[in-house]
């Protein structure tokens, strides 16, 4: 009871802080509206590390994130309101996964937007009670190394700003692809880790892998250094099945903390499905291995990964008729 009673005093002076960091700054934190905070959030596990290939609470309990990705941010920024996120906490979520993308309208071309609207989409998740991940959202640039000066910029501001709030994970590469090796992820994760440390010592960093997020087992055969690092794998239940898992299963027999920081219901490319029996097997491997998770998409995009029909409104919550198929599964498990 004490241990609990403590972690729900921390967050509240958590949240006092960042609401006194509002006022100095002038961003306006989202206030809570009609629906629901999480109910397994960061009052209640407070700060997360990883024990071998655990994640775990302040308490050392073994403990298991799982919600929603946005889509981009220059895209679908009214599905990171706060009452858009905490629509999927009244589900049961205790993560949101904010994607960033750098490149196609994203950060590199509109630096000043994209920070403030990141800002608040992840000051409206810290309301909700929830963890959340943000998400350098590498796709199109490939290798991470591209834009490696602007992420050590970034990256020095956003853990400055929330380097001592127990809420921020930081996924510092989305999906290297074509010339993102891992010998190159390497690098430009020696490069970037140490900025993020200097501001955020105890939070969680996850970490890309080579081919989409897919090759977990070559970076668990030459893995970093630092403590507390994840590794990302990204699976689409009709894309990727009984081999990737087994490159998951590899990884962590070898004792890579991975966290699944993307999936969807649909093949690779967003469209196709929904897969619901390769969902299922992902599901079951998921929760045997305890892998944390965030589904791609929170939006109405039209596309079978989108977990809202197109005339959703998240803002009075999300009722079972304004979701999608892939939607009503993924919410079901939260």
């Amino acid at each position: 009871m004490f241990l609990k009673l403590k972690a729900c005093v921390i967050a509240v002076l958590v949240l006092s802080i960042l609401i006194g960091v509002g006022i100095m700054t002038g961003t306006a934190f989202a206030a809570p509206g009609d629906v629901e905070t999480a109910s397994n959030g960061v009052a209640q596990n407070g700060w997360l590390s990883v024990k071998g290939t655990s994640l775990v609470n302040e308490q050392g309990q073994s403990v298991v994130l799982h919600g929603m990705s946005s889509h981009g941010l220059q895209w679908f920024p009214q599905f990171t309101t706060s009452n858009a996120i905490g629509a999927t906490a009244s589900y049961g979520a205790n993560l949101f996964r904010i994607a960033m993308y750098t490149a196609e309208g994203g950060y590199i071309s509109n630096k000043s937007g994209m920070l403030r609207q990141l800002y608040q989409s992840v000051d409206a998740a810290i309301t909700r009670n929830m963890y959340v991940i943000i998400d350098w959202h590498i796709l199109k640039d490939g290798n991470p190394q591209r834009y490696q000066k602007e992420a050590k910029a970034f990256f020095k501001k956003v853990s400055k700003r929330y380097g001592h709030v127990p809420n921020v994970l930081y996924e510092i590469c989305n999906e290297p692809n074509g010339k993102g090796t891992w010998r190159r992820i390497r690098s430009y994760a020696n490069a970037v880790i140490p900025v993020i440390r200097r501001n955020a010592p105890s939070s969680v960093i996850l970490v890309g892998t080579p081919t989409w997020s897919q090759d977990v087992d070559i970076a668990a055969g030459n893995p970093l250094s630092y403590p507390n690092l994840m590794y990302s794998c990204h699976f689409y239940a009709g894309t990727h099945g009984e081999w990737l898992r087994g490159k998951v299963k590899t990884a962590l027999d070898k004792g890579l903390p991975v966290f699944v920081s993307e999936w969807g219901m649909s093949t690779a490319t967003g469209s196709g499905g929904v897969y619901t029996e390769e969902a299922d097997r992902w599901i079951r491997f998921m929760r045997q291995h305890k892998l944390s998770w965030a589904n791609w998409s929170y939006c109405n995009k039209g596309e079978s990964s989108a977990a809202l029909v197109p005339n959703a409104d998240p803002e009075d919550g999300v009722s079972r008729s304004e979701l999608t198929k892939s939607g009503r599964y993924v919410f079901s498990y939260f």
